[in-house]
């Protein structure tokens, strides 16, 4: 795995030593927090700019590409990006299993290194790359990895999608302490409204996110309504416009194309 490096809750968040993809890892505190329509969200506001931004879900499980359900296939629909689905996943399981026990089970062997060389043709494409997790960060991703590990090895900043609810602060607190520990900088939080009527009727929603900052050090860039029906390129540049301060993003990729 990669070394880790200890970095202070408040303190700097530098890559040392590693080789520098460009873009932004998109990871969760769990499964099911909404991920995948964030990320849409975000390189489609982007693109609105007319930024050349792509998108690569390194791994995904759970189901097969072609009926239109598959992580990959949702975020081209979000941002209108002609790639196939097979070139943003590369790597795609029947099994709704953690990617190294769902590669198991279909015979794959995954390894750190097919999983960077499947991306270098996004990579190369595109001026940078919203990339989304499996699950939250300390998913199994291969034999010895975890999903914060691929985060350091391509030496990205990383953006946590969380739930709104009662639970979130320990689990974004905790999926933030391991990625510093893995001196990976968080570029902010995102909190998404997954059930709306959960969030209108849990006490804990409206202070979680001053609380997520207080407590984490960390900056949270707003909360994404929940979406009814398709989320179009359209209605998703709408809501990031309307609820979520991408400009830490923005500033991500400036610096990136300044190195």
């Amino acid at each position: 795995m990669t070394g880790a490096r200890i970095a202070s809750a408040c303190g700097s968040e530098k890559l040392e030593g590693r080789k520098r993809w460009r873009g932004i890892f998109v990871t969760g505190t769990d499964t099911g927090v909404g991920k995948t329509v964030i990320t849409a969200a975000i390189a489609a506001a982007l693109r609105s700019e007319g930024r050349n931004v792509g998108v690569w879900k390194p791994v995904q499980s759970g189901g097969l590409i072609g009926k239109g359900v598959t992580d990959a296939e949702r975020l081209l629909r979000g941002t209108d990006i002609a790639d196939r689905p097979e070139q943003v996943a590369p790597f795609t399981f029947a099994a709704p299993l953690a990617p190294a026990l769902a590669a198991m089970q279909a015979g794959v062997s995954l390894t750190m290194a097919g999983l960077l060389a499947a991306g270098e043709p996004l990579a190369e494409r595109y001026d940078a790359l919203l990339i989304e997790g499996a699950g939250g960060a300390a998913v199994p991703l291969t034999s010895d990895a975890l999903v914060a590990d691929l985060i350091a090895e391509l030496g990205v900043p990383a953006l946590i999608v969380a739930h709104c609810g009662l639970g979130t602060v320990n689990h974004t607190l905790l999926t933030a302490a391991l990625l510093r520990q893995r001196g990976i900088p968080v570029a902010g939080v995102v909190m998404n409204e997954v059930d709306p009527v959960a969030s209108r009727n849990d006490p804990s929603t409206a202070a979680n996110a001053e609380l997520i900052e207080r407590y984490g050090c960390l900056r949270v860039l707003g909360r994404f309504p929940w979406i009814s029906g398709e989320a179009t390129m359209e209605r998703l540049v709408r809501a990031v416009k309307q609820h979520i301060d991408i400009s830490p993003v923005r500033q991500v990729l400036g610096n990136e194309r300044n190195l």
